[in-house]
């Protein structure tokens, strides 16, 4: 009967991990999220430097066959100077893009293959198989700096229990990436399995499908006019320009409301917290 008792008792001790109510953010909190995340590799935080080099690698491939075409419509487009010139420079679209997503997050992960791994400790506060990067989960951890987000690969996913216990969490000190996930204390509770909503593939998807739309639509509207006949040159020209910017902003402004869209739906979803 005593050892029972003792057991009751333990058990009663472990707290099961309940979500916890998510204060209205302001504006400094949000503008410092935002300068962190991108600080941290922006799109490719969390993934592995391994992972975000072969990125890197095949986006530089990516911009080589945007050059050569490039070159291509400067050389041998049948028309005046300014038509070739914005039929080339809309090429430069796609690059920027991939520059801007890929070039920090490379950087970081040059940085990270250098360095010693980052060791965090601290109680866990709440688990998710789903975040919103893909192919990663979260795990909400509080430290002596305040309540953390670590996003983390599904398979170390699995030592996570469902009771608040002591973690300790090995990391890379530049992009973030979670390495190795230590439990202590018992694992009372185990995690129940979570389903993610469809909408969250979705919106996992939304900051990758925009700019490659963009890209695209900028430069197939403007090529298209580029390679109808049309008198004069500088017409002709202006023309291609317009339509690369009338289609640009009419993707960015549909993205931009399916976005809000979806983030309204998000919001209505988990209206007591984070999960």
């Amino acid at each position: 009967m005593g050892k029972k008792r003792v057991q009751v008792r333990q058990v009663r001790q472990m707290r099961q991990i309940r979500p916890r109510a998510v204060p209205a953010p302001n504006p400094g909190d949000q503008r410092r999220q935002r300068e962190r995340y991108v600080q941290s590799g922006g799109l490719l935080q969390g993934y592995a430097p391994e992972q975000v080099l072969r990125v890197g690698y095949v986006s530089g491939a990516v911009a080589l066959g945007c050059v050569i075409a490039l070159i291509g419509l400067l050389l041998f487009l049948p028309y005046g100077w300014p038509v070739r010139a914005v039929a080339a420079a809309v090429w430069l679209v796609p690059i920027a893009f991939g520059a801007s997503f890929v070039l920090p997050g490379v950087r970081l992960a040059l940085k990270d293959r250098k360095e010693e791994p980052k060791v965090v400790h601290g109680t866990l506060l709440g688990a998710s198989e789903y975040s919103t990067q893909l192919g990663l989960g979260m795990l909400m951890v509080k430290t002596r700096g305040g309540v953390e987000q670590y996003l983390v690969p599904p398979d170390r996913m699995s030592k996570v229990p469902g009771n608040q216990v002591n973690v300790i969490l090995t990391m890379t000190p530049r992009l973030r990436h979670v390495r190795g996930v230590g439990v202590m204390g018992q694992r009372l509770v185990p995690r129940p399995s979570q389903p993610a909503p469809p909408i969250l593939h979705r919106l996992r998807l939304l900051p990758i499908v925009t700019p490659a739309a963009l890209a695209a639509t900028a430069v197939l509207s403007a090529d298209v006019v580029s390679a109808v006949p049309i008198e004069p040159d500088l017409l002709h020209a202006l023309l291609a320009a317009a339509a690369a910017l009338a289609a640009s902003g009419a993707v960015w402004g549909l993205s931009y409301l399916y976005q809000r869209r979806l983030v309204n739906e998000v919001q209505s979803l988990i209206p007591g917290g984070l999960q």
